[in-house]
Formats: C-alpha cells, sequence, structure tokens
C-alpha cells in the first residue's frame, strides 16, 4: 500500500519556476521597474509598477466555507486549486491569499499555504517568516507604543491618562500570558506603572490599515488617525498627534508591496496581508485584490473561517472600502464537517452515515441563506475526503439540486487543478449571470452602530438579539458622539458556531449575542465588537504543533502541516 505524503514532502517536491516566469503569465515584465525578486522564487510588486496598470473588467471570486470544525474544510486549499482549476480550462487567474501567522503555524491551526496538490510554494517559507511583512507590522505597531510612553515620561505636554490608553502591544506568536500584564515598574524617573497587555499581530489595528490601504499616502493617513489614548479630560489622542504615522509608514514601505509565489503548478499567486476573522477582518490586502484584478481575467480570494465572518466582513467592510464586489462567491463545504454539525463525533467521521449527514445540512443552507441576502451568485465546492460515499456526495447534491445551487465534487488535494475543472466551469457560468446591481450591503452607513450589531446577529448568526449593558451603551454612545457612527462593524467572536457558543453545532437559532466590550478602530475605520469569551491573544493548545517542527540531519523543516 503506498503511503500518502504530507503537504511539506508534496512542496519540497514542487519543481518551481523562476518567478520571472510566474510573472510573465501575466504580463509583469522583468525588470526592476516591476518587481524586485526576493529570491528565485519570491517577488515584491513594485508600487510605480502597480500605479501605471489600467483597470479590467475582470472576475472576483470570493471562497468561504461552512462553519469550521475539527474535521475540517479546505478553504486555502480549494481556493489554489480552483485558481489552477480555472487557468486548466483557459482562463488566465490569480490566487489571492492572506499570510500565514506564526501563531497558529506553531499552536493549532498549523501553516495556511494550502494543502495536498493545491498548495503555494514555498510552502516553508510562507509559513514562517516569508518576506518579514509581519515582522514589519508587529515593529511598526509597538514602535506606536513605545512612543506612547516616551511622551508622558517626557513631561506629557498632551496630558495623556495613562488609565485610558487604549493602544497595546502585539507579537506574532499565541502568549495568552501576554494577555495582561504591567509595565514601568522599573525604577527610573518619572515612571508611572499602569496595566498594559499584548494581542496577536493578526489582531492589530495597524494589520487591519495595511490591508484597507489604497497606497501608501493612504497608510500613512490612516495610520495618523489611530485613536491612541485619551487625555484626562477624556479628549481622543490620535497617532498623528505623536507624530508617529511618518516613521511607522517607513516601517511599513516595503511590506506594503504584494508578495508573488506560485502554485504548484506554476501558476501566479499574490499572498498579503493576514488578518483573521474571528478577532479581526480577515481578508488580504485591497493593494493586492486589486493588483491582481488588474493582471487576469479572474482573481480567486478568501476570507477567513465561515462565511458568517469572513464572507460578511469581506463584503461589508472590504467591499466597502475599496469599492469592489465579486461576481461568484463559493461556498467549501466537506462530508466529514457536515457530518459533525449532524453530531458526529471525529473519531467516527470515516464511517458512512447519511442520518447525520441530513442533521448538519442546516449548517449549510444558513450560509446559502446568509450569502444570497448580498444578491449575489453562488456556488457549493465539496472538497472530497477519500472517505466520503457516493451516497453521501449524492445527498449534497441532490440536496443543493432542490436549492436551485450548482454543486461541485472536487478533488484539488489529490489531483490539483484538474480536480477543480468543473468546479471552475461552474463558477465561469456564476460569473456570467450576476448582475452586478443585484448587489447589497447588509446594513446601511447611516444605520446607528448598535442596530448595525443587531442586524448583524439577526441575519447573519440567527440570533434573537443582543445582549448589552449600561457600560457597553457608554462606550458606543462616545464612539457615535466622536463622529464615528458611519463606520462598518467587525464582530470578533468564536468562529465554531453561529452562536458564541463553541459547541452549539449545525445553524442555532433562539440564542442572542452578548457584548463583552466595543473597540473604536479610527485608522482602519471600523468599530471592533467582542462577543462571547473569543480572546485577541489566542492561548497554545495542550500539545502544540511547536512540540513536532525541527530540523532534520538534512537541514530540513519537519512537522510544519
Amino acid at each position: 500500500m503506498s503511503t500518502v505524503k504530507s503537504d511539506i514532502e508534496i512542496a519540497r517536491s514542487a519543481k518551481m519556476k523562476p518567478i520571472s516566469e510566474v510573472l510573465s503569465k501575466i504580463n509583469v515584465p522583468d525588470d526592476p521597474v516591476s518587481f524586485s525578486p526576493m529570491g528565485r522564487h519570491i517577488a515584491k510588486l513594485n508600487l510605480e509598477f502597480i500605479d501605471k496598470l489600467k483597470e479590467k473588467n475582470s472576475n472576483l471570486i470570493l471562497v468561504t466555507a461552512i462553519t469550521p470544525t475539527p474535521a475540517g474544510e479546505g478553504k486555502t486549499t480549494t481556493s489554489v486549486g480552483l485558481s489552477d482549476g480555472l487557468n486548466k480550462i483557459g482562463k488566465k487567474s490569480v490566487v489571492c491569499l492572506r499570510e500565514p501567522s506564526l501563531g497558529p503555524s506553531f499552536g493549532m491551526k498549523g501553516g495556511a499555504a494550502g494543502g495536498g496538490y493545491a498548495q503555494v510554494v514555498p510552502m516553508e517559507q510562507i509559513n514562517l517568516h516569508f518576506t518579514g511583512d509581519f515582522h514589519a507590522i508587529t515593529s511598526a505597531h509597538n514602535l506606536l507604543s513605545a512612543l506612547i510612553d516616551n511622551h508622558i515620561y517626557w513631561g506629557n505636554k498632551l496630558n495623556i491618562d495613562p488609565e485610558n490608553i487604549v493602544w497595546k502591544r502585539v507579537v506574532d506568536l499565541n502568549d495568552r500570558a501576554l494577555r495582561s500584564i504591567k509595565i514601568n515598574l522599573g525604577k527610573l524617573k518619572n515612571n508611572i506603572p499602569r496595566d498594559d497587555g499584548f494581542d496577536i499581530t493578526v489582531a492589530s489595528e495597524v494589520m487591519a490599515i495595511f490591508c484597507l490601504s489604497n497606497n501608501l499616502n493612504d497608510l500613512e493617513k490612516k495610520i495618523g488617525n489611530i485613536t491612541i489614548a485619551y487625555t484626562k479630560d477624556k479628549k481622543p489622542v490620535y497617532a498623528k498627534d505623536l507624530n508617529a504615522q511618518g516613521p511607522m509608514t517607513v516601517l511599513l514601505k516595503d511590506a506594503i508591496r504584494p508578495n508573488v509565489t506560485q502554485t504548484l503548478e506554476n501558476n501566479p499567486a499574490i499572498i498579503h496581508g493576514g488578518p483573521f476573522a474571528n478577532i479581526a477582518h480577515g481578508c488580504n490586502s485591497i493593494i493586492a485584490t486589486k493588483t491582481a484584478l488588474k493582471l487576469s481575467e479572474y482573481v480567486v480570494t478568501e476570507a477567513g473561517f465561515g462565511a458568517d465572518l469572513g464572507a460578511e466582513k469581506f463584503l461589508d467592510i472590504k467591499c466597502r472600502k475599496a469599492d469592489i464586489q465579486p461576481n461568484c462567491v463559493v461556498i467549501v463545504a466537506t462530508i466529514r464537517a457536515l457530518k459533525m454539525h449532524g453530531g458526529v463525533e471525529k473519531d467516527n467521521l470515516k464511517k458512512e452515515n447519511l442520518d447525520a449527514l441530513k442533521k448538519g445540512l442546516p449548517n449549510l443552507n444558513k450560509h446559502i441563506e446568509n450569502v444570497k441576502k448580498f444578491g449575489l451568485e453562488l456556488v457549493v465546492a465539496i472538497n472530497h475526503f477519500i472517505t466520503d460515499t457516493d451516497k453521501e456526495v449524492k445527498l449534497i447534491k441532490d440536496h443543493c439540486s432542490k436549492l436551485g445551487v450548482k454543486v461541485s465534487l472536487c478533488t484539488h488535494w489529490s489531483e490539483g487543478g484538474k480536480g477543480t475543472e468543473d468546479l471552475a466551469k461552474n463558477v465561469v457560468e456564476a460569473c456570467k449571470k450576476n448582475n452586478k446591481k443585484n448587489f447589497k450591503y447588509l446594513y446601511s452607513n447611516e444605520m446607528p452602530i448598535l442596530k448595525k450589531i443587531e442586524t448583524i446577529a439577526k441575519e447573519i448568526y440567527g440570533s434573537k438579539g443582543i445582549e448589552v449593558d449600561d457600560r457597553i451603551k457608554e462606550q458606543i454612545k462616545k464612539i457615535e458622539e466622536s463622529g464615528f457612527d458611519k463606520f462598518p462593524i467587525c464582530i470578533a467572536k468564536t468562529q465554531y458556531s453561529f452562536s458564541t457558543d463553541p459547541k452549539l453545532k449545525g445553524a442555532p437559532t433562539g440564542h442572542s449575542l452578548p457584548i463583552r466590550e466595543v473597540r473604536l478602530s479610527s485608522g482602519a475605520e471600523f468599530v471592533v465588537v467582542i462577543c462571547g469569551a473569543i480572546m485577541t491573544m489566542p492561548g497554545l493548545p495542550k500539545v502544540p504543533a511547536a512540540d513536532s517542527i525541527k530540523l532534520n540531519n538534512k537541514g530540513e523543516i519537519e512537522g510544519l502541516f
């Protein structure tokens, strides 16, 4: 019996082409004006080149998924496979992904470079330090933290209230011990001890600004508008009050240039930015997406976790900021995950279970219903596992047919682009049918903040309403009175359920959305609403992935997946 190669083994045996050859597929000239090589297989596109590109009538495909489970869904894998499949049927396609975070890579989720024969390479570099973008974001963020405390140390001309500093520090690792800390405990003159804490880098407002900026000037302006603290008489203090936007932008000037790599089939992949969708807005950079749209006929991009989180934020936040809209949405589902939503434990998922699959289908139904609320065409992709039976596949296909939704069985994990040709054809058909006039946001900018939150809770999560106390109402009132009431909403909650209880699988109803905290992201131009027990600094599992990651005798990385 032949052994199945691991993702890293498949990636290591890939026959990569020089990045100049990959870029030639989308007509990027091999010259210093267009891109800067970062080794033989990675490049950064130059902003001057991007600025000169002309707009094209390209098709944008958003890949999202059902509610995630430990059984796996394969959203990134499907995105890569679909882009390869589109190229296989003669369409010029680019896949646009987020950069992986070191937190999950050494934690529980693993990397974010796809899997099997639907990967982006070089996998080890992409999943680790890549081109250093995350390090640049971390440094820029923490520079602002240093400038705040330095300003207070040297006399506090701005009258910043040390007890009302809202700017935390960040690090790109899962370290729960840093969630709440005490700083300034040394014996230096003018030191004022205070409470502080760390978020993970992907939850940083700098990361959000990085991904939601249209160019360098826009980036600098947004950084300047970050609310860092309040004065002792309750007035906001911004990053620009410390002249922080200039040096922070300097640290980001190279990071803001999109990274280009390749799929295993040597098709272009733009990988740039990486916010999580459970604690941030979960989409890659506007610059990357818009660049891809100018360079190709079809752009495949993904948004984090299930459609209730990533897709909603892509449509209500990113599409507003970028003035774009998808031509088609792909909802990725696995039979394994749907059976888990139907009550099957992880150890029993390999067995055929039509009853459990039927019980799990409401989760898929709810995601389909939610996408349709935005007026978009959609296709369901069944990410195939070898344990899936013909009867189980038929059940989902028949179910989707009754709903009037196209569905494709996808074998990209084992076959690459060949395994998504049917999906690619369905996507092309959906793009042709799409009427851009039908697209609509879930809520208007003019809607009050509480009403926006309630609309998401009821319409997307199936909640009966929201739980909000007087403290939260006061936070929201303060934001609205400061003139930020027109901002969209970025909800932070568990990715494992429509509710805030990760144990509630399927499509639960009758639950409410408890709001724990509201944070203003005045630079990124949205309001973060933290719900339930979700943490903006994740912790590591009992046995983290780091336990298995090492170098072998050949100096090769083992354990990265």
